[in-house]
């Protein structure tokens, strides 16, 4: 009887081991920040928690999406890889929307009603896209001043987003 306990204890073990693993790699995770491109919503060295079936199923150990079933809206908050690092950034813009840029008053890219700032070389890079380009993003920290986001290194593929942060 006590050997069919102990089984029984290493089961749910086990169990409990394989179901905390899955749901890491497919349904959701905890993110703890590092970098103050988010703020003020997400601070550094806050946790935030990832739904990573917000727009398909993740690869595992990989940085794109195996199927989707939906596509970031304007104004989520996504989880994407760059670089091999993890990143955190609000969607300014989806597939085929309409992109203006000014170098009146400094260099911006207008999206909607939102003013972006740009540096003279972001300016140069981006203006040739009149609307964000089919199947990607537009990848926008909030504290647009320190951000290294879409601005810098450009758009992200629908497919590379991995999940929807649940913030606030």
């Amino acid at each position: 009887m006590e050997h069919h306990k102990r089984n029984s204890y290493i089961l749910c073990i086990f169990l409990g081991i394989v179901l905390g693993t899955l749901v890491k790699l497919f349904i959701m995770d905890i993110v703890h920040i590092n970098g103050t491109s988010m703020e003020p919503t997400v601070h550094n060295g806050h946790a935030v928690i990832v739904n990573k079936l917000a727009y398909g199923i993740v690869k595992p150990f990989g940085s794109t999406l195996l199927c989707t079933w939906n596509s970031p809206k304007t104004g989520e908050i996504i989880i994407y890889m760059h670089e091999n690092r993890l990143v955190i950034k609000r969607c300014a813009a989806t597939s085929l929307c309409p992109l203006e840029y000014s170098s009146d008053k400094g260099y911006t890219l207008r999206v909607n009603t939102v003013d972006y700032p740009l540096t003279e070389e972001q300016f140069v890079t981006m203006q040739a896209f009149k609307t964000v380009p089919e199947n990607m993003i537009l990848a926008i920290g909030d504290n647009y001043t320190e951000s290294i986001d879409s601005r810098t290194y450009g758009f992200i593929p629908v497919h590379n987003v991995l999940g929807k942060a649940l913030c606030n």
